[in-house]
């Protein structure tokens, strides 16, 4: 069973230019008790995502057609502003990259741990109690006193921690972490990545985990969702897509990480080109423009293609690659 389930997604916005399709027929799940990891670089839709999973698009954003599945029957883009307030924080639980920006710089840490559990009908000694446990499980030094301490007394990787105690107070069903670890040295993004696995284990909490960063996502991920130009162009596990990407797009940008370069360079690989108008959307394979293997057929309008296992990719020359590919 899946904890999210997105189907057929489509959100606009209305610009002076015109409507703007920002994410067109996304579709994947969140499992149960996994880690999915959504990839892409900037303006491939991944901050609209995660806007119209927590109901929180700007007024000139619209879900135009599609559904947000939460646990099985709850669709998210159906929902009212009071039903979704409900969720958010109980069952679907955020942590920002920006920890400074997540916590409030004038009151105590202790103080907003208490303040987030204000459905809990729990006394005031409790909830400072459960603060106090969430402090210890995310390895926070003498949790006791740090409650009444203030953000700027920590440093960036303690922040961050303290947020993700924070999202994980309430154990929800399922946390988004958008890009938590982009803010921190190599260090800390490793000690990062290490506590939100065990987090994730003990609580038992499906994980939306956001980022550009392809070693990171090989690391902590059990899933991978990869997204261009706000398309999801491949999914699959880890381990099928990165051993074997069937996407071009997918495969530029495993070329580009500067961790597979086996020699030192002044200049890292790129993928020519830029995102196309939204506007104005290309009739067949969006990264078309982009891509070096382009040919006529391209220019029809592409079709997600079933690999092996739970492997999928949005391209004509997907089939060809695995000799495991069935018809979609």
């Amino acid at each position: 069973m899946s904890t999210l389930s997105i189907s057929g997604l489509n959100v606009h916005f209305s610009t002076e230019a015109g409507s703007l399709h920002a994410l067109k027929d996304v579709t994947f799940d969140v499992p149960e008790r996994r880690i999915v990891g959504i990839v892409g670089e900037s303006g491939c839709g991944k901050s609209t995502l995660i806007n119209a999973i927590l109901g929180l698009l700007s007024d000139n954003g619209e879900v135009r057609s599609g559904q947000i599945l939460f646990e099985g029957d709850q669709d998210l883009a159906r929902l009212s502003r009071g039903q979704m307030q409900d969720l958010r924080g109980p069952r679907i639980a955020t942590v920002f990259q920006d920890p400074m920006g997540a916590l409030n710089p004038v009151l105590s840490v202790g103080r907003q741990m208490i303040n987030i559990q204000y459905r809990s009908p729990q006394s005031r000694a409790a909830k400072a109690a459960r603060a106090v446990e969430m402090l210890k499980l995310v390895r926070i030094p003498d949790a006791e006193s740090a409650l009444g301490r203030y953000p700027h007394q920590f440093s960036g990787g303690m922040k961050q921690r303290i947020a993700i105690a924070m999202a994980l107070m309430m154990e929800p069903a399922l946390l988004i972490a958008d890009e938590p670890t982009t803010a921190l040295d190599a260090t800390l993004e490793v000690t990062t990545i290490e506590l939100l696995k065990d987090l994730q284990a003990t609580i038992g909490c499906s994980v939306m985990f956001i980022s550009h960063h392809l070693g990171v996502i090989a690391e902590l991920c059990d899933d991978v969702v990869v997204m261009y130009a706000g398309e999801v162009v491949e999914r699959g596990t880890v381990r099928d897509v990165f051993r074997a990407p069937a996407h071009p797009y997918t495969r530029r940008l495993l070329e580009c990480d500067p961790a597979r370069q086996s020699r030192r360079t002044r200049v890292l690989p790129t993928i020519p080109g830029e995102i196309p108008d939204l506007r104005q959307r290309p009739r067949g394979c969006v990264f078309a423009p982009r891509c070096l293997e382009r040919h006529a057929g391209c220019d029809t309008p592409q079709v997600e293609h079933a690999l092996a296992g739970d492997h999928r990719a949005r391209c004509n020359l997907a089939p060809a690659r695995s000799p495991a590919a069935v018809p979609p």
